[in-house]
């Protein structure tokens, strides 16, 4: 055997026990959930009792390439939320769901089925988020879930185009002394609550080194647990992302005290949008181009209101093609022509999400990331073609 065809053989082994290795390691993604080490990104949401709309006997196990045609057969979106998430994702006395959050699930409803109310949501703790993924107990989280490279490469996840980009802040009274120029270098000897076992807690004892300070960090299992505390003055300060702090503020602040949010500048990034399992490209394409419908409508002043003008008479080839018209794709993804329509008609575009949902509770657009990125901003979509 000479030396070229012994190599070619050595190749071909080393292929075939590299295969048989990685075909037994499937299923083991539940497996890190446990060795994850920032369980709950720094939230902006408060969490809930936790419980889970789903039972286990109803639980699919859904393999790589599948995910479209498993949704389309039994008819909804199962997309997991925060249980109470101030304007991203808040149950309603009559049962429904509202919030950025839960409409984003929308917008994937209204691409599958052309119909925006076929979602069934899983309200689901930081901890049970990601098994929820791994074992198809949901297709998809809009769960204020931040994009990181560990989630994206040793947990299993792939991630969405980002729709609202955040940041962790902090919240005092300013009786306390605190006003919006405060900054880390000011919480010396504070007591600082978050949520237990997630990146936020592990950002503020980091800041507040980097800053020769010392605080006393106090965990709670979800945020509704943290701002109780903070009201009834367990805590100086309450920490995590910009927007949780601000719908708390805005919600629970008692008469006669005034918290403030601050450092100006976050102390960390936490780009948050749609988490869905690794190895789908359709799934993952469906999620992602639902959600850039949002963004380019947005930008080309596509709404709910005059989507059907514009689908009979589009301003531009690219919004021609995104609401059904000559060279559409939607088609070829597995989705009816119209699908795009559907998500702009029965949802809206981005601005008209984040006006409905986040604006209430002041957080503005203007002079944010969340912008058009044609007004200094960050929300930007690849071309519809």
């Amino acid at each position: 055997m000479n030396k070229r065809t012994w190599l070619r053989l050595l190749a071909a082994l080393m292929a075939f026990a590299m295969l048989t290795a990685a075909c037994s390691s499937d299923g083991d993604d539940s497996d890190t959930v446990a060795s994850d080490d920032g369980e709950a990104d720094g939230e902006a949401d408060g969490e809930g009792d936790g419980t889970d709309s789903g039972d286990d006997e109803d639980i699919e196990m859904v393999q790589g390439g599948d995910l479209l045609a498993t949704v389309q057969a039994r008819g909804t979106v199962n997309c997991g939320v925060s249980p109470n998430s101030i304007a991203f994702s808040e149950e309603q006395p009559d049962g429904s769901r509202t919030g950025f959050d839960a409409d984003y699930c929308r917008v994937i409803a209204a691409a599958v089925f052309g119909d925006a109310e076929a979602v069934e949501f899983f309200p689901l703790t930081a901890a049970e988020r990601f098994t929820a993924v791994q074992t198809g107990e949901v297709d998809l989280l809009q769960r204020n879930t931040t994009f990181t490279q560990s989630r994206d490469s040793d947990l299993g996840m792939d991630f969405g185009p980002t729709t609202y980009y955040d940041g962790q802040q902090l919240m005092g009274r300013a009786s306390d002394g605190f006003d919006s120029s405060s900054g880390v270098g000011d919480i010396d000897g504070s007591i600082v609550c978050t949520n237990a076992g997630t990146t936020t807690e592990k950002n503020i004892a980091d800041a507040a080194d980097a800053a020769g300070v010392s605080i006393t960090v106090q965990t709670f299992e979800d945020f509704d647990q943290v701002t109780a505390a903070f009201i009834d003055g367990g805590c100086d300060l309450a920490t995590t992302d910009g927007s949780g702090l601000v719908g708390r503020k805005a919600e629970q602040q008692p008469d006669g005290e005034e918290w403030v949010i601050f450092p100006a500048a976050p102390i960390s990034k936490e780009p948050l949008g749609p988490t869905y399992g690794q190895n789908d490209s359709q799934w993952a394409d469906v999620i992602n181009w639902a959600t850039y419908a949002t963004f380019i409508a947005d930008e080309f002043g596509v709404t709910s209101a005059n989507v059907d003008d514009m689908k009979a008479n589009p301003p531009t080839p690219e919004i021609g093609r995104l609401l059904g018209g000559e060279g559409e794709v939607q088609s070829l993804m597995g989705l009816d022509a119209d699908a795009f329509y559907n998500v702009i008609k029965l949802v809206g575009n981005y601005d008209e999400i984040y006006e409905a949902n986040l604006v209430p509770v002041g957080l503005t657009r203007v002079g944010s990331a969340n912008a058009q990125w044609t007004d200094g901003g960050l929300i930007y979509a690849p071309p519809a073609r």
